[in-house]
């Protein structure tokens, strides 16, 4: 039996844990923690420091290489497959390094719950047979950072938020009877599909990181500020993680 425990960890500050975190990951028997290419390495190095800080004990920790997503396929069915490849590599390194079973970690950016797809990644691992248990140790969001960097309210009083990803602003424009936007996985600039007139932006870039950035105006007067800032800071990062809220009126 493998009790395999998706532990959120926040957005780059290792304030961030919780108590239940630092507990799961003291109590593992090995944690797995994945790297994303040279020009990532920024979140592996943060994974590293989390344990060097946080583990009283010695614990295996397992470093292994993320398959890479198609960008050449549709969207859904690229990520299907890639998916499916990422749950055969946690299932070889568990299979490797965990062969008599155990509790085994792996530390989720943000939150699991939210536009995050380890659950479904682990998901794939118990219909393919293995013994599996899955525990969750909510972490913050990225969400949470924003309003709490801008020191917002996430919602107006008593209105509903509709949360949200770049792609599907892209496709489809403002939803209907939405007041407030929260966008997520935007690969730059969605906002551009949109009439401005009468929309602020709170937008922030490694949020919780030392290199955070925020930006805040109308939208007719900020939108060219932060595409020109986000390619900036990824030219020079070599990646790039950014969210924002839309509220209209």
């Amino acid at each position: 039996m493998i009790d395999l425990d998706l532990i959120g960890i926040g957005t780059g500050n290792p304030d961030h844990l919780t108590r239940e975190a630092i507990k799961a990951l003291n109590t593992a028997d090995l944690i797995l923690l994945p790297r994303k290419g040279a020009e990532k390495s920024d979140l592996a190095d943060l994974r590293r420091q989390i344990c060097a800080e946080v583990l009283e004990r010695p614990v295996q920790v397992v470093e292994f290489d993320l398959p890479r997503r198609a960008t050449d396929q549709p969207y859904l069915g690229a990520v299907a497959d890639w998916h499916d490849d990422i749950a055969q590599c946690w299932r070889a390194q568990i299979e490797e390094h965990a062969p008599q079973g155990g509790h085994v970690a792996l530390m989720v950016w943000g939150d699991p719950s939210l536009y995050d797809s380890s659950l479904r990644i682990a998901e794939r691992l118990g219909a393919a047979g293995l013994d599996l248990r899955v525990h969750v140790v909510p972490g913050i969001t990225s969400l949470q950072v924003l309003t709490a960097a801008h020191a917002i309210p996430l919602n107006r009083l008593a209105a509903p938020v509709t949360i949200t990803t770049g792609r599907r602003l892209r496709e489809a424009g403002w939803p209907e009877g939405a007041q407030t936007l929260a966008v997520m996985l935007d690969s730059g600039g969605a906002f551009s599909v949109l009439d401005p007139e009468g929309v602020q932006i709170w937008w922030g870039a490694y949020l919780g990181m030392g290199e955070q950035m925020l930006i805040h105006g109308a939208l007719a007067d900020v939108a060219a500020e932060i595409i020109d800032t986000r390619a900036r800071l990824r030219a020079e990062h070599g990646w790039i993680m950014d969210i924002y809220l839309l509220q209209r009126g």
